[in-house]
């Protein structure tokens, strides 16, 4: 079996389930020893990265909450002190709060919806910031975005499309930054798929697949593939590009 990424380190964000734990799995399999994140959800965690070594790499379970932007240099650090240094960064971390509430709703929680955008736009820049001093050369970065952030298409998403609206812009900023060193910068935009994270309600779920091209929600698997390929010696040419893995959600 080939491995392109053999002799490669990873860090893959809010890996304990769903699509962080489908891209740690197809980055071990492809050769990389694989560091994971969580918050709260130890036991997933640990049996993730059991899992990883049990395909015959390195693997780290570490507890971060990424809504502190201080701790990302540390979380950094713990990675490559343990691993040996840092060539891959998949920032797939995220939340989604609040969801079928409007601006105008006087109920609305703007405490939880400032952490979302504290966990899912902010605290992947300080990780990125961090990541970016000790990445080896020709590393790669991937941050995981969402077609609501190119169109949202139905109310009370607002501050979620608005966080990851807002990785398009860094992303393509980040890749221009860091190309006289040959690491390549790229977002693929995820789907409706079952992650772990809070579901749509209903309605809204109903109403999200009837506008996919492929109308069915997707495996996190599917969507790993895309990452695995970008991470890969075959993407060196790939900077700056936003991928869509989500059905046909933003055709």
């Amino acid at each position: 079996m080939t491995q392109p990424l053999a002799g490669k380190v990873a860090l893959v964000t809010g890996g304990s389930r769903g699509l962080g734990a489908a891209t740690a799995r197809a980055l071990a399999d492809a050769g990389a020893d694989v560091a994971i994140t969580y918050v709260g959800s130890a036991d997933k965690a640990a049996r993730v990265a059991e899992e990883l070594v049990g395909r015959g790499v390195r693997a780290l379970a570490l507890q971060n909450d990424q809504a502190d932007s201080s701790r990302a240099p540390q979380l950094i650090n713990d990675v490559v002190t343990q691993l040996g240094g840092l060539d891959i960064l998949v920032n797939n971390a995220a939340i989604s709060l609040e969801q079928g509430r409007t601006v105008d709703d006087p109920d609305v929680d703007v405490a939880i919806l400032d952490r979302m955008h504290a966990t899912n736009y902010t605290g992947v820049i300080a990780i990125i910031r961090a990541a970016a001093k000790v990445l080896r050369d020709n590393g790669r970065i991937v941050n995981i975005g969402s077609g609501i952030g190119t169109r949202v298409g139905v109310p009370g998403l607002a501050d979620y499309a608005a966080t990851k609206a807002g990785l398009v812009g860094y992303t393509r900023g980040v890749a221009h930054d860091l190309a006289p060193r040959g690491i390549t910068v790229n977002m693929v935009q995820a789907g409706l798929m079952l992650t772990g994270m809070e579901p749509p309600h209903p309605e809204m779920l109903k109403g999200m697949v009837s506008n996919l091209a492929i109308q069915r929600v997707g495996d996190p698997a599917e969507t790993a593939v895309a990452i695995a390929f970008l991470v890969s010696p075959a993407a060196s040419y790939i900077t700056g590009a936003v991928l869509d893995s989500n059905g046909g959600y933003t055709a």
